[in-house]
């Protein structure tokens, strides 16, 4: 019917590298809107080649890999709905992120991106050539205007081609998430309808990629900012939306409204997804970790229970003669409840061949930070054996508190191929694990209930490496070093404005401190998920050499 139009938005999860089978996911998916009568399928940006792709896109045979499939999809995808995906662009010894519109046996139009952003993860200036200002193009009754991603975010794009006739907007996304993103996006996607009068699509992908997660949400406006259609979060969906021509121009027709989660469940399922993909596309089916009896480590084996399974997860308690009989019988308590593997490995006797090895050495010298992290290294040592001979990756379990001020030893309790809590602050960590005791999801593959004991959330934190020691001996009392935290690194505030909030002035000295120093451990540090905009590794790049130091 020509005033009617059904648009099959694939909000699908593509592996970086996979070209061949991404090319699969289209196919089915095309088959899918074919039966359902669609006009057009809509896959997300750089769909062919997955994303973000870094550096591998300047490859010029992976580029042409993808555009050589992305022609093949053309010609075997000519009977049916046209195809809009994303995938990199080679033209005139420049490259383009690209949106490419197959109709009738061949690429009918390709629309290149104009604003390519280059902030938080985002590199793309390195990447990229910024393309021109593209014009709408035709699908059956309609003409449809693409701006890819970033240039949805700018008023120009979208402005010329509604001036150039456009019916609507479709914008192809690879989006990834962060706390309360959805809402910064509808927040610029309304202005965007508003300013235009014209219908909207966002269309973003899931999955997770390092320590990226696209989280989807992908949604429908009409012109007056109205939510038609809402797409879960995480999940991969395969939507038909209509279309309907009235007097004022075209409009969705409102569909399905999906639950979006609070804070706490998304945080919670981007770590578990993060892990679970990490893992899929790398090629482990299994982890291990050391688990020892700390609130870090119970989290982080939960997270694995709930992305693999329990029957995939290790966990190793390597106690030395500072382990505490509370510590050893939480740790094997949360194995037991989870279903989890559970292996004892003492470290006294390796210790103590160590401590002999190194006496004469260390003659007349008295015992200090080395000889702890002697028993972490130790730990990193047969963690590692284990990961080896077992073909199990090895998670790390230090807390972004921890990541922050170098809290962690380098090659110990740092050994490790991914780490799910990298970028939560351990006062969040306290609240995530009653979050997991109180709450259970479809998703999560480990058990319902409380998988941690409530007596590991209320111990006072230590490391267990020499007698009686607590975190606090060294550290400020956690809810004071997030807060400083947080202002020195999520908000990049300086030392004077941080005393100025009512800190004292030699503490966050101290912690800015850390912060600096502890960069080389960072630079060395397993990936994780990323929860906020500021977290470590692409989002925050410091230079490991650094002798500035802030106002005071």
């Amino acid at each position: 019917m020509a005033d009617r139009f059904r648009l099959t938005l694939a909000q699908l999860n593509p592996t970086v590298g996979a070209l061949d089978a991404n090319a699969d996911m289209v196919r089915a998916a095309w088959a899918t809107a074919k039966a359902a009568g669609a006009d057009m399928l809509a896959l997300p940006e750089m769909f062919i080649t997955g994303y973000q792709t870094q550096d591998l896109v300047m490859k010029p045979s992976f580029t042409l890999h993808a555009m050589r499939l992305v022609d093949e999809l053309a010609k075997e995808c000519a009977d049916g709905p046209a195809i809009g995906i994303g995938g990199p662009y080679a033209f005139a010894e420049k490259l383009y992120n690209a949106y490419f519109i197959l109709s009738g046996g061949r690429v009918q139009a390709t629309i290149l991106k104009h604003h390519l952003p280059n902030e938080t993860v985002f590199d793309e200036q390195r990447l990229f050539s910024s393309g021109p200002v593209n014009g709408p193009y035709r699908i059956g009754p309609l003409c449809i205007g693409t701006p890819i991603c970033e240039d949805a975010w700018h008023p120009d794009v979208c402005e010329t081609l509604a001036e150039t006739g456009a019916s609507f907007f479709l914008v192809p996304n690879g989006s990834p998430y962060y706390r309360h993103k959805l809402d910064r996006r509808l927040t610029h996607m309304v202005a965007r309808v508003v300013e235009t009068g014209l219908p909207l699509i966002y269309l973003n992908m899931v999955g997770g990629q390092d320590d990226q997660v696209f989280d989807g949400g992908s949604f429908v406006l009409n012109p007056s900012g109205e939510l038609a259609a809402l797409l879960p979060v995480f999940d991969e969906a395969v939507v038909h939306v209509d279309f309907t021509e009235t007097p004022e121009g075209w409009r969705a027709v409102e569909g399905e409204k999906s639950r979006h989660p609070d804070v706490w469940e998304q945080d919670y399922r981007v770590m578990v997804e993060a892990l679970r993909d990490y893992c899929g596309k790398s090629g482990f089916g299994k982890v291990l970790l050391g688990l020892s009896g700390g609130i870090d480590s119970a989290i982080v084996a939960t997270i694995a229970a709930d992305a693999l399974g329990p029957e995939n997860v290790r966990c190793v308690m390597l106690p030395s003669e500072y382990t505490s009989r509370a510590s050893l019988d939480d740790a094997e308590a949360v194995a037991k409840v989870l279903g989890c593997r559970y292996d004892y490995v003492p470290i006294g006797p390796a210790r103590q061949v160590v401590t002999e090895t190194l006496a004469p050495l260390f003659e007349g010298l008295a015992p200090d930070t080395t000889e702890e992290n002697i028993q972490s290294r130790l730990r990193g040592l047969l963690l590692m054996a284990m990961s080896n001979k077992f073909g199990e990756m090895l998670l790390t379990t230090g807390n972004k508190s921890e990541v922050a001020v170098g809290y962690a030893t380098i090659y110990g309790d740092m050994a490790g191929g991914y780490n799910p809590i990298k970028d939560l602050y351990k006062t969040r960590v306290f609240d995530t694990c009653r979050w997991r005791n109180a709450n259970h999801r479809p998703w999560m593959k480990g058990p319902a209930g409380e998988v941690i004991p409530p007596r590991i959330i209320d111990k006072p934190p230590s490391a267990e490496l020499r007698a009686d020691q607590k975190d606090e001996d060294s550290l400020p009392p956690y809810p004071v070093l997030d807060a400083i935290l947080t202002m020195l690194i999520d908000e990049e505030k300086s030392v004077a404005e941080a005393v100025a909030a009512g800190f004292d002035r030699d503490v966050v000295k101290k912690v800015e401190h850390l912060i600096y120093i502890s960069e080389y451990k960072r630079y060395q540090s397993a990936p994780g998920a990323r929860l906020t905009f500021r977290a470590f590794w692409l989002d925050r790049r410091y230079p490991i050499v650094n002798r500035w130091r802030g106002p005071t």
